[in-house]
């Protein structure tokens, strides 16, 4: 390469001297600064997040001992059914992948590729309507934005 070089006239030289820092130039420009930049929006999201998270888990006491909302009426209700009918009213039904009995009158609950926002509409008005509480609750990122996979305890009274 260098011999190469070597044997261009000075006029060439200069011009692929020129070209290089050209390409150099594009190259930091086109790839690294947008790079650079997108680095800098992913570090600010995650902060927003972890600010988010911390205010979510400094609020869990206070709500774990607001329990149900004043209008929660326990029901008679078998709550297989109140579960089933309540997330197909909700629009929930067809994320609806499963429900189990676990014996000490709670229900496992799964929903796949279910919108997060409905689930938490859901949950609050069977709370508040019916006296339901979250026993335990994983969430789990389902490949496009705002659908989650849910795995829920729920129980009555």
């Amino acid at each position: 390469m260098r011999a190469w070089y070597e044997n261009l006239a000075e006029r060439e030289r200069r011009m692929v001297l020129l070209g290089g820092v050209v390409a150099v130039v594009l190259l930091v420009l086109a790839v690294v600064l947008p790079l650079n930049r997108n680095i800098a929006q992913a570090q600010q999201r995650i902060t927003v997040k972890q600010g988010d998270l911390s205010f979510i888990q400094s609020a869990i006491p206070q709500l774990a001992a607001a329990g149900p909302g004043p209008g929660a009426v326990a029901t008679n209700e078998n709550l297989v059914v109140l579960v089933d009918s309540s997330a197909r009213e909700s629009g929930l039904g067809k994320s609806l992948a499963s429900t189990q009995p676990t014996g000490d009158k709670a229900l496992r609950v799964r929903f796949e590729r279910a919108p997060f926002d409905g689930i938490m509409a859901w949950l609050a008005r069977i709370s508040q309507n019916h006296g339901i509480r979250v026993e335990t609750a994983e969430f789990e990122f389902a490949g496009e934005a705002g659908l989650v996979n849910a795995g829920l305890v729920l129980k009555a009274g």
